[in-house]
């Protein structure tokens, strides 16, 4: 397929971790938006009518270009691609072991250096691209337990600063969505009396939706935010506020 997409048929849009949650949602967005939309999951499951599903580990280097093949000989080259996939193992620094920080930094951070290389050798060819991290408040408040998750979440601002400026000039922007508390299955697994003393922390006292965060990142991907760059787009009720 060529790297000119068909006329009418919308942009093609890769989300990492799409099978559930965030990663979900903005699946649904797209295609209701009428993009041609593939995710990527470890174990891919029904997310939205029209969505291309593949079974992919971000940690696996020779994984993520074949599902790249895949999406460029079956969709088109990626001209968007959400990096939502991410995991946690949260416990405390002197309880973390070298494979709880190992397997967070490398599906979190390296797992979207790793798709993010691959999305943009596409991109320069086309003069045009949207690269948005999704990272977390986690990233700027610092939560106890999550020395490895906030340093994942961090490290996206970072990259996505630095690419934003090495990818301008071919009109590639880069940007990073940082959500708060979500209802999603991360916090679902917290017991109710964590998850209030969380909500505590948020000025406007509720969890997110998983949609609310989408919307944010169709936005970032839209015509509308075409020159925004380098922004991390807070969606988090305040909890980050300052920060």
């Amino acid at each position: 397929m060529s790297d000119t997409a068909p006329a009418g048929s919308g942009r093609c849009v890769l989300v990492t971790g799409g099978s559930r949650g965030i990663g979900a949602a903005c699946v649904s967005w797209f295609v209701a938006n009428g993009d041609r939309v593939a995710y990527l999951a470890r174990s891919p499951a029904k997310a939205a009518d029209g969505a291309l599903a593949l079974a992919c580990d971000v940690t696996d280097p020779d994984g993520v270009e074949a599902a790249f093949a895949d999406i460029e000989a079956r969709l088109g080259p990626v001209e968007v691609l959400v990096a939502n996939a991410g995991i946690t193992r949260d416990t405390l620094l002197a309880r973390m072991d070298e494979e709880a920080w190992r397997a967070v930094i490398d599906t979190n951070l390296t797992g979207t250096y790793r798709v993010a290389r691959r999305a943009v050798a596409r991109m320069l060819r086309l003069h045009r691209g949207r690269l948005i991290f999704v990272s977390s408040v986690g990233a700027f408040v610092g939560l106890p337990g999550q020395a490895n998750y906030a340093a994942s979440k961090a490290g996206l601002v970072g990259m996505a600063r630095a690419l934003a400026r090495e990818l301008a000039s071919r009109s590639i922007t880069v940007n990073v969505v940082a959500p708060g508390l979500v209802a999603t299955d991360m916090i679902e697994a917290l017991d109710a009396s964590r998850l209030e003393q969380m909500k505590e922390l948020v000025p406007l006292g509720r969890t997110a939706t998983a949609e609310e965060v989408a919307a944010a990142v169709g936005f970032l991907a839209s015509e509308g935010a075409g020159y925004i760059t380098g922004a991390v787009l807070p969606v988090d009720g305040g909890m980050g506020m300052g920060l």
